[in-house]
């Protein structure tokens, strides 16, 4: 029997993303640098809902498009060129799409395993808060396999009302502007099946000194316990299979790391929907966030089927071959066309 549900469910902020990269500093009050490395394109919840799409994923998102220029092309991009369904979305009268310019910056002090630098970013957004809430777009939510959420500190009725639909709650949090890392939004993971924090977010919410303690704690408050660790890789518990599992991080030249935590999110719930045991989801996942940080940031240095599948073939390190050998089964086959990366300029048409 089909199962016409959408694989995943997305609700948030989108922003217009134009992202500038190749800079070997920032800026000083007064400067001008030059570049020659920039993308634009649809970012914010868009990085998700691509990320999800290019792996084959029926995603539907609510969100709100300004009625400009920036709303129309980021329409254009997500349901014309990703497929990703927009009936619960709306545009906004009077309402501008968010623009946020980004800046990629090496690190001064941070490295990767392999030696090469991590890079930080720098955001600089104009925008108001959108005239609809997350309530007001998704209402009474749509039955859906799963729901990649981001949590905030004040709860989400919609959120209840999906997992009381059977929908699983993928959950990932934020930076905590005010420092305060209130343990209270651990509440709302009793509403989720998974929770994917980096490791700073997870040692501040639950009092840890390390990513391994810190996934400890979180283990007792949800069945699947995942934290990030940048250049480290990541680490993971399933409790409903009794699963623990380290993954090393990819020696990859970092371009611009903005939207990778999400790809990670997107690529980890493909591999649970497939089923996949807890290792193979987590390489999965780490090597989809990998791919995207070659590529200019925001939603469209997604990877999808088609990166993955040329990476693998490409593959020449024995030791790789052995760790995502899994890959040779995984793999569609038909990975689908190439994926559109992000332009320098968005292209000459009437929106």
């Amino acid at each position: 029997m089909d199962d016409d549900r959408p694989d995943v469910l997305l609700t948030g902020l989108l922003f217009y993303d134009l992202v500038l990269t190749g800079l070997g500093r920032p800026p000083t009050p007064g400067e001008e640098i030059w570049t020659d490395g920039m993308g634009c394109g649809p970012g914010g919840i868009a990085n998700l809902a691509v990320a999800a799409a290019r792996f084959g994923l029926k995603t539907s998102l609510a969100t709100v498009f300004g009625d400009d220029f920036y709303g129309a092309y980021c329409q254009e991009v997500l349901a014309g060129q990703e497929g990703v369904d927009l009936s619960h979305s709306r545009v906004a009268d009077g309402w501008h799409t968010p623009v946020t310019v980004a800046l990629a910056l090496p690190h001064p002090r941070l490295r990767s395993s392999g030696g090469t630098p991590t890079h930080d970013r720098a955001l600089v957004t104009h925008g108001q808060e959108p005239p609809y809430s997350q309530d007001a777009l998704m209402g009474d939510p749509p039955e859906a396999r799963t729901a990649l959420v981001h949590l905030e500190a004040e709860p989400r009725a919609w959120l209840a009302k999906a997992a009381a639909n059977g929908t699983q709650i993928y959950a990932d949090v934020g930076w905590d502007p005010t420092q305060e890392w209130s343990t209270d939004l651990l509440d709302q993971l009793s509403l989720c099946h998974a929770f994917l924090p980096n490791e700073t977010e997870a040692m501040a919410y639950t009092r840890t000194d390390s990513a391994v303690a810190a996934l400890g704690t979180l283990s007792e408050l949800v069945p699947v316990a995942v934290v990030t660790r940048g250049g480290d890789g990541a680490v993971a518990v399933d409790q409903t299979t009794g699963e623990y599992v380290e993954v090393p991080a990819l020696d990859i030249d970092v371009l611009d790391a903005t939207g990778a935590g999400d790809v990670f999110g997107a690529g980890f719930v493909a591999a649970s929907l497939g089923g996949w045991p807890l290792e193979e989801r987590l390489r999965f996942a780490v090597l989809a966030a990998g791919l995207s940080v070659r590529h200019h940031g925001g939603a469209l240095a997604a990877p999808g089927w088609y990166g993955i599948d040329r990476w693998w073939r490409s593959l020449t390190d024995p030791e790789l071959k052995r760790a995502y050998g899994f890959l040779a089964e995984r793999l569609p086959q038909n990975p689908g066309p190439p994926v559109r990366y992000a332009p320098v300029t968005p292209p000459a048409r009437q929106y």
